[in-house]
C-alpha cells in the first residue's frame, strides 16, 4: 500500500469506489491511533488536547491548511484546550481514501 502522505485527493465527484472494511482498517492502520471512525463508518475524526488556547488554534490552522492544499476540507472546532477535527467526503456521504490522506498528513505536521 503506498504511503498516504505521499498521495494527493482526487476529486469527489461521485464516482469514488466504496471503502471495504478491510481497506478503512488498512488505511487506519496508518494513522494515529488517536484517530476514530463513527459508527456509521461515514467520519474519520481526532480530537487534539492541550493545556491552552494559542495550540488549539495553531492547531485548527494547521488543520485549515493541510485540508486546503489538498481541496479536501475538513470540520474543524476548537477552543480552550482543544481542537476537533474531523474528515469525511460530504459529497459522497461517507469514507473516501481522501480522507484517510489528509489525515495522515495532519499527522505528520503535528508530529
Amino acid at each position: 500500500m503506498d504511503d498516504l502522505q505521499q498521495k494527493t485527493c482526487a476529486a469527489c465527484d461521485g464516482w469514488v469506489p466504496v471503502l471495504t472494511e478491510v481497506e478503512i482498517t488498512q488505511l487506519k492502520s496508518q494513522l494515529d491511533p488517536a484517530w476514530g471512525i463513527d459508527l456509521d463508518g461515514q467520519s474519520l475524526s481526532r480530537r487534539f488536547t492541550f493545556k491552552g488556547f494559542a495550540k488549539a488554534t495553531y492547531t485548527a490552522n494547521l488543520a485549515a491548511y493541510v485540508s486546503d492544499k489538498e481541496g479536501h476540507h475538513a470540520d474543524i472546532s476548537f477552543g480552550w484546550g482543544y481542537c476537533q477535527v474531523t474528515y469525511t467526503s460530504h459529497e459522497l456521504g461517507r469514507l473516501s481514501e481522501n480522507d484517510f490522506i489528509c489525515a495522515a498528513k495532519l499527522d505528520a505536521v503535528v508530529a
